[in-house]
C-alpha cells in the first residue's frame, strides 16, 4: 500500500442536505422499489463466488433492501446489519428481532445492528453495500472504512448510481434557466481508481442502464424524492413556490416517450474487489503499521492475486 494517504477525490456536496436526506429515506416505511430491484440484481452476481463468508457485513441494511437475498444465499453466516443513523439503527433492530417465543430466536445465524464506527477491523469475510455509496459525502472516506472491515481476501461487493442517471432531468432543469436537480454521480472508472488506492485489489466494475417510466409527472416525482434529493451546493436556497412546481410539471413533460409515460434513465454501478495483504514498499527505511503488521504475520501469503479469494 502507499507509504502515504491517498488523495481525497472530491465530490461536490452539501453536507447537511445529505445528512437530511439519508435520515428522510431512513424514516420510510420501505426501502425503495429501485433499491430492491438493483439488489436483487446484485445478487445473481454472487453465485460466481465461491466464498462461503464465516462473518458478512450489510452497510446500509434497511435501505439496501438485500436482508432475505443475503440470508439465502449465505444461511450459515453472521450477519452484522450497519446503519450510519441511529434511528433507522434503533428501527432496524427492532423489526429485525424476533419475538422471545419465536424459534427463530434460537436458531439459524447470528445477526447483530451496529454504527459505522463500531464495526470490528477485519471482522468479515464479505462486505455487501446495495446503492448506498452515492449518498456519501466522501467516498474515498467510506472505501477505506469497507477495507478496515474486511479481513485480508475478504470481498467487497457494491452497487450505486453513476453519471449516466437522471440526464433528462438534468437536460429539463438546464432548459429552464434551474440550477442543478442532483448533486453529481462518480463515475465508475474514478472508483475503481480508489478502490486501488485504499488497498483494494482486481477491482472489477460494470454499469448497466435501467429505464424508469410513470404515467405523470406527479408519480415521478414521488419517486424521485423517495429515492433521495438534491444535495448540489448551487441548488436553490429557499422554498418553492407553487408557481416553481407549476413550471417544473411542465418541464417535465419533456420527458415523455412515445407511449406517452415519462422516462429517466438510471446508470447502476457494480463494483467488486478484494482486501490484499499489505504490502509495504521496500526502502531503506520501512514504516509499517502496527495492524497492517499484525494482518501479514497472520495470512498464509503476502499478496493476492486474480481469484485469490475464490474458494
Amino acid at each position: 500500500m502507499p507509504d502515504t494517504a491517498p488523495p481525497r477525490v472530491p465530490r461536490p456536496v452539501q453536507a447537511a442536505a445529505l445528512a437530511h436526506i439519508a435520515r428522510r429515506l431512513g424514516r420510510a416505511a420501505e426501502a425503495p422499489w429501485l433499491h430492491g430491484e438493483v439488489a436483487r440484481r446484485m445478487a445473481e452476481r454472487l453465485s460466481v463466488i465461491r466464498l462461503q463468508p464465516r462473518a458478512l457485513i450489510d452497510w446500509w441494511s434497511f435501505n439496501g433492501a438485500a436482508q432475505a437475498l443475503l440470508q439465502q444465499a449465505y444461511p450459515r453466516s453472521r450477519v452484522l446489519r450497519v446503519e450510519a443513523d441511529d434511528a433507522v439503527l434503533q428501527r432496524s433492530r427492532a423489526s429485525g428481532l424476533p419475538q422471545w417465543w419465536s424459534p427463530r430466536r434460537w436458531a439459524g445465524p447470528e445477526i447483530a445492528w451496529a454504527p459505522p464506527e463500531q464495526v470490528r477491523p477485519g471482522g468479515a469475510e464479505l462486505l455487501w453495500s446495495n446503492m448506498m455509496l452515492h449518498l456519501a459525502g466522501d467516498p474515498l472516506a467510506l472505501l477505506q472504512q469497507w477495507h478496515r472491515a474486511l479481513a485480508v481476501d475478504g470481498f467487497l461487493m457494491f452497487s450505486t448510481l453513476g453519471p449516466g442517471s437522471l440526464q433528462g432531468l438534468r437536460q429539463a432543469y438546464a432548459r429552464s434557466g434551474w440550477p442543478a436537480p442532483h448533486a453529481p454521480f462518480v463515475d465508475m472508472h474514478d472508483l475503481g481508481d480508489m478502490l486501488v488506492q485504499v488497498g483494494f485489489a482486481d477491482p472489477v466494475m460494470d454499469q448497466e442502464l435501467l429505464t424508469l417510466t410513470w404515467p405523470d409527472a406527479d408519480a415521478l416525482l414521488r419517486e424521485l424524492r423517495g429515492l433521495g434529493g438534491n444535495a448540489d451546493p448551487s441548488r436553490g436556497s429557499g422554498l418553492r413556490t407553487p408557481r416553481w412546481r407549476a413550471r417544473l410539471l411542465v418541464a417535465l413533460q419533456q420527458l415523455q416517450g412515445l407511449d406517452g409515460r415519462l422516462r429517466l434513465d438510471f446508470e447502476v454501478v457494480y463494483g467488486h474487489a478484494f482486501r490484499a495483504a499489505p504490502r509495504p514498499r521496500v526502502a531503506a527505511q520501512t514504516t509499517v503499521a502496527l495492524e497492517d503488521m499484525r494482518t501479514m504475520v497472520r495470512s498464509p501469503r503476502g499478496t493476492s492475486g486474480p481469484g485469490d479469494g475464490l474458494r
